[in-house]
């Protein structure tokens, strides 16, 4: 028996803006989305052009309020071809939250205050 990832939630107060973050600061696209039809929920895939592994934003109606992400630093990390490029533009982006140098490490944080780790991609 075999087990590969298939996606990672995260549940969002506004689809709108995360899926313009996403876009914007990782490239991210629309793969598929799914709506309830009277509104109670919104899913949206989003993913890379490999379409490997996707990001599930779900928005809830009922949802008052941010979400409690707590303090455990769950966070999602994704590599870049490009490090210095990237790291410049989330720079003048104002996302970077966290730097750590000496790791060749940074964190960028979206609109809910999920957290992204920033990679080098290992050649």
């Amino acid at each position: 028996m075999k087990f590969k990832i298939n996606h990672f939630n995260i549940n969002v107060t506004n689809l709108e803006n995360s899926i313009k973050f996403y876009k914007d600061n990782l490239g991210l696209e629309i793969l598929r989305e799914k709506k309830h039809p009277e509104n109670k929920y919104h899913i949206v895939h989003l993913t890379d052009e490999e379409r490997k592994i996707t990001i599930e934003l779900t928005w809830l109606k009922d949802k008052v309020g941010k979400y409690n992400l707590g303090d455990n630093e769950i966070h999602i990390g994704l590599t870049t071809d490009n490090f210095d490029e990237a790291y410049q533009m989330h720079k003048n982006n104002n996302v970077i939250i966290y730097e750590n140098p000496d790791m060749g490490i940074y964190f960028i944080g979206d609109p809910d205050g999920y957290w992204i780790e920033i990679l080098k991609e290992k050649k």
